[in-house]
């Protein structure tokens, strides 16, 4: 049996009273009417028993009467051919599916409850933005159950397309100073513009000074944007001798100071040049002997300068270059005729610190012959290797198990000389006693070894644990950055290919092995200076 809804029941003597009193009035028959809020229809055939088929929640809200005890209008329009026409809206018949969307998701209720599945989407939105978590999960489960497509109805609502307008990108004339990608100014579309284009932009752009700190102040004064670019340059030059790490920093204060940095070659020549951070202290060949003193006539450390006994006899080379000679051969032939790029990617050593190689490793221990024991112990080994480079061609090398922090700022000559007679044992300092001394040079075109060497050779001679051994220690310069990254410092890695020792009284090579060593990796110590 089916169930009578009273409310529904109530609605339909209402409408039958109204119509009736309505046709006695008028003595004009009506058309069905649609009442706002229901969004359905009524025909001249409502005295039949048919059952009234609503898309919509039940209608009990209307002529519900409210807390104030006012009850609610009831705002009733006529079309007088609608019905007709439109079958989707006829009592009974139509989908749901076929109905406008106001229609299908209906509207707001007057009591706040909400009853389409945008009411329920809607006061999800409400609770989520108090802060009610969990009432807005259950309220976007019920909107979501009711229709699966309402966040789209919500959109359009509260977000139609209409009011955003499109955004039309302003075309930038060549030769502007805004840097944009449009394709006017950009050929590549797409494509983001190159280092090589962006400092172009930056070419004819001045010194602009800092704006003043509040609205009609007087401007701030920049001596620096008035003086020539002769000048300027100059400037730039005694900043890049000082220190070319803070140089390359003034790319980030302006524009125009980028461009003079990434361009300006007369200060990379100098720094190329000049033996504070170039090419200039390079040493192509011994300086020195293997204590650091003066190089003598006959010098017995030649020997260890020699081929190997595992290394390919060297093929005598033609008459070295002068090293200011190699270094401008080498511009044009390799380098593009760039000193910035020269500087860059030119192998060479670093003085303001100190190359650590970190050694860790696991050895198995033996277990005790007293106690019984389920497992084999294990051993993890770690110690470091330390070399600092000097410019006169000196080198110390440190071997140790105390780490860098307690190592690096005591490594210097001094200690090393103070401690080399074993005074002194009690300082901190005591940590370099166990230091070597020793002499470096690197590969190249201005080397006199008798051979032909590949750039970037690093060849080290250092004092033994006893005065009858000398150590030879073959590296190689490498950048321990990766390829996409240019920021970190170049030149800063050592690869090892080969250590070995020799024993002067036998004339005997030993090589050690190196499975367990690391490259080495340079660290910058700010009390080394530069």
């Amino acid at each position: 049996m089916e169930d009578v809804n009273p409310e529904l029941e109530s609605f339909r003597e209402q409408w039958r009273r109204e119509v009736t009193a309505r046709s006695s009035r008028d003595q004009v028959p009506t058309k069905p009417a649609i009442v706002e809020g229901a969004s359905s229809s009524a025909s001249s055939k409502l005295a039949t028993n048919r059952t009234l088929e609503l898309p919509l929640a039940p209608v009990s809200a209307l002529g519900r009467k409210d807390d104030s005890g006012v009850e609610d209008t009831i705002v009733v329009k006529t079309y007088h051919d609608l019905a007709d026409k439109d079958p989707a809206i006829k009592l009974g018949g139509g989908n749901l599916e076929k109905w406008p969307s106001n229609v299908r998701h209906g509207s707001v209720s007057t009591d706040g409850i909400p009853r389409s599945a945008l009411d329920h989407y809607e006061k999800a939105v409400e609770k989520e933005s108090q802060g009610s978590l969990g009432e807005s999960l259950n309220l976007y489960r019920k909107a979501y159950r009711m229709d699966a497509s309402v966040d789209k109805a919500y959109r359009n609502k509260h977000f139609p397309s209409s009011s955003f307008a499109p955004k039309t990108p302003a075309l930038n004339p060549s030769g502007a100073s805004a840097i944009t990608q449009d394709s006017a100014h950009y050929p590549f579309q797409g494509l983001q513009p190159s280092t090589a284009q962006l400092t172009t932009d930056f070419a004819n752009l001045p010194i602009i000074p800092a704006p003043p700190p509040t609205e009609g102040s007087p401007p701030i004064a920049c001596p620096i944007a008035t003086i020539p670019p002769e000048i300027l340059v100059e400037v730039l030059v005694h900043a890049a001798i000082a220190d070319v790490a803070s140089f390359v920093r003034l790319a980030q204060v302006c524009k125009r100071f980028a461009y003079l940095v990434a361009t300006e070659e007369r200060v990379w020549k100098r720094v190329c040049c000049g033996s504070e951070f170039g090419f200039g202290a390079m040493q192509y060949d011994y300086g020195c002997s293997i204590l650091g003193e003066p190089l003598p006539e006959h010098d017995e450390g030649h020997l260890l300068d020699g081929p190997l006994p595992d290394e390919p006899s060297a093929i005598a080379s033609a008459v070295p270059l002068d090293a200011s000679l190699a270094t401008f051969s080498l511009l044009h032939t390799t380098y593009a005729s760039s000193w910035r790029l020269m500087f860059h990617t030119r192998p060479r050593i670093r003085f303001g610190g100190v190359y650590i190689s970190t050694v860790n490793y696991v050895r198995p221990g033996a277990s005790s012959a007293t106690q019984v024991s389920w497992n084999t112990p294990v051993h993890i080994v770690t110690y470091y290797r330390y070399l600092r480079f000097f410019r006169d061609g000196t080198v110390l090398s440190l071997l140790s198990v105390v780490e860098p922090t307690d190592v690096v700022q005591h490594f210097t000559k001094e200690n090393v000389a103070l401690h080399s007679t074993g005074a002194a044992g009690a300082l901190p300092s005591a940590v370099v006693k166990q230091t070597l001394r020793g002499r470096w040079r690197i590969s190249g075109p201005a080397s006199s070894s008798g051979g032909e060497e590949s750039e970037g050779g690093l060849h080290i001679e250092t004092e033994g644990v006893d005065e009858k051994y000398f150590y030879k220690l073959h590296l190689a310069v490498r950048n321990a950055s990766s390829a996409n990254n240019t920021r970190k410092p170049k030149s800063n890695k050592l690869v090892w290919k080969g250590f070995w020792s020799y024993n002067r009284l036998t004339d005997d090579w030993a090589r050690f092995g190196l499975r367990n060593d690391r490259a080495f990796f340079w660290s910058r110590v700010r009390s080394y200076g530069l």
